[in-house]
């Protein structure tokens, strides 16, 4: 699937953002006849790449909005009849999606809303078929603080730093081997996402010919070195559930 930075200056931005998490999917994505479920799927980005390889994909959103836009989205692509639209969140995913049938779960930006995070890889963990693979996206804790001091927030930055801060739960990479081990899953890797994409300025993306593609590749370059995971404003974890079926 094309991951080049191509389009209005947005997009092309965008497209630097998304490609490192769409790259380390792609190992899991070869052979058609996956279950996919996507938690959080917005507006289809990623079911409806994951469709056209031959994937059956179910979107979960709470957004009527975004459900109604994915499956345009599904449709324009011809692949209305393998992406189905379920009005829903990571909280009641039981009711949507039967306990150890989904090979591969995207839950992108969202086990940060919820209060308890283990609760919320209990869930997704009972999705997985044993030996299916986990996609989490969350917020990076030490971006965020360094975010907030350079725009002069300086009190907020502490509050962030001390996990005062009202908002989305932030994540470091080092507690993500604890936390995948309390649900009797396993951290296959971890990438940084967004190290350079919101930092670079605007106008140099926009304006700088072969800019957005120079930042495309730099994003790839750095997304596995792991001195650069202290500046992904996001991380990006792959968990695989135990191969047994213990905590089902």
């Amino acid at each position: 699937m094309q991951t080049e930075a191509t389009g209005r200056p947005w997009e092309r931005r965008a497209a630097a953002r998304t490609a490192v998490v769409w790259e380390a999917l792609k190992p899991y994505l070869g052979d058609s006849g996956a279950v996919i479920v996507d938690v959080g799927g917005g507006t289809g980005g990623f079911a409806v790449r994951a469709a056209e390889l031959g994937h059956q994909v179910t979107v979960i959103d709470p957004s009527p909005d975004a459900l109604a836009a994915a499956a345009r989205r599904a449709q324009e692509s011809d692949v209305a009849d393998r992406v189905e639209m379920v009005q829903g969140d990571l909280t009641d995913l039981a009711s949507h999606v039967a306990p150890q049938t989904a090979d591969l779960l995207l839950c992108h930006e969202v086990l940060g809303l919820l209060d308890d995070p283990i609760a919320g890889l209990a869930t997704i963990t009972a999705a997985l078929r044993p030996g299916g693979i986990a996609s989490i996206v969350v917020g990076q804790r030490h971006a965020a603080v360094l975010a907030r001091a350079m725009a002069g927030q300086l009190d907020n930055a502490r509050e962030v730093l001390d996990g005062a801060a009202d908002g989305p739960r932030l994540f470091v990479a080092e507690e993500w081997p604890e936390l995948l081990e309390a649900v009797d899953c396993e951290l296959v890797s971890i990438h940084g996402v967004r190290v350079f994409a919101d930092l670079v300025p605007s106008a140099l993306i926009d304006l700088e010919p072969g800019a957005d593609r120079s930042l495309l590749e730099l994003e790839r370059a750095v997304a596995e070195r792991p001195e650069y995971l202290s500046m992904a404003s996001q991380l990006h974890v792959l968990a695989r559930r135990a191969a047994d079926t213990r905590g089902s």
